[in-house]
């Protein structure tokens, strides 16, 4: 990680409000001013950027913690998840507890309690004017309610690198995984990283990435430095927000967080 001045974003402003700033996600010349006071403050290369250094010695909640030690999950989440956690911790950078507690917390929420690992989309003629108007004008719904393939291929057709609705991409890559997967850029990209080839076989990330598949998108977006700024309900409140685009279901979350980080702490 390296911000910088011009850098923006949720990043920034994590960064701004640690430093007693305005958190409005720009980095600029106030911003940058006060990165130089703390770092010469600090014993660090006074340069105004911040690079792991500035930011593990902004944020020591994050080299404060103890050793990783998944052992402790036993029992506690499903073998299958269990059995996908190793891999998962090594290659998507999940190196401390507290990384650890906020990523299951928010995929056992999404995925109630690691049960669901593709999107249902059964929805009837109330659900989709509900959830999707937009798509389904004037009477359109009646004619699409009760059929996943064709709710999904208008939906998600002609967006996130899928074809047009007659291509039947929007249901080939609908949501799978712990923290949905959904579109076929997603899905390539997430190939690349594991250098599979997933987006000729996208059911591989309900089947045997789903908890890999939700780190991809942890690491894509770069939850763990949120995730890294502590273990209070606000933190939680933040990583929610980022993966849901609101607060839905947060007292859930945080109650699941609260259950992983006393046993991983």
């Amino acid at each position: 990680m390296l911000l910088k001045k011009g850098s923006e974003g949720d990043d920034v402003k994590n960064l701004q409000s640690k430093l007693g700033l305005n958190a409005d996600g720009d980095f600029g010349p106030a911003t940058e001013s006060a990165v130089i006071k703390y770092q010469k403050e600090n014993g660090l290369t006074p340069d105004g950027l911040v690079g792991s250094g500035t930011w593990s010695k902004l944020f020591e909640v994050l080299v404060d913690q103890p050793p990783l030690d998944i052992t402790k999950l036993k029992g506690h989440i499903p073998e299958k998840v269990y059995e996908e956690l190793v891999n998962t911790c090594d290659n998507f950078n999940i190196t401390t507890p507290l990384r650890l507690s906020h990523f299951l917390a928010q995929c056992s929420h999404e995925s109630g309690n690691f049960r669901a690992i593709s999107e249902n989309l059964n929805y009837s003629e109330s659900g989709l004017k509900k959830i999707f108007g937009r798509y389904f004008p004037d009477g359109l719904a009646s004619s699409y309610a009760r059929k996943p393939e064709k709710i999904a291929s208008r939906v998600y057709g002609d967006r996130m690198g899928n074809g047009d609705e007659s291509t039947g991409e929007g249901y080939k890559y609908r949501g799978r995984g712990y923290i949905q997967l959904t579109g076929k850029n997603n899905y390539v990209k997430f190939g690349k990283f594991i250098n599979e080839d997933i987006s000729s076989n996208p059911d591989l990330v309900a089947d045997k990435y789903p908890l890999a598949s939700a780190a991809f998108f942890f690491n894509k977006n770069n939850l763990w430095t949120s995730c890294d700024l502590g273990s209070g309900d606000d933190i939680v409140k933040k990583v929610t927000r980022r993966v849901n685009g609101g607060y839905n279901g947060l007292d859930d979350r945080i109650k699941h967080f609260k259950e992983y980080w006393n046993l991983l702490k």
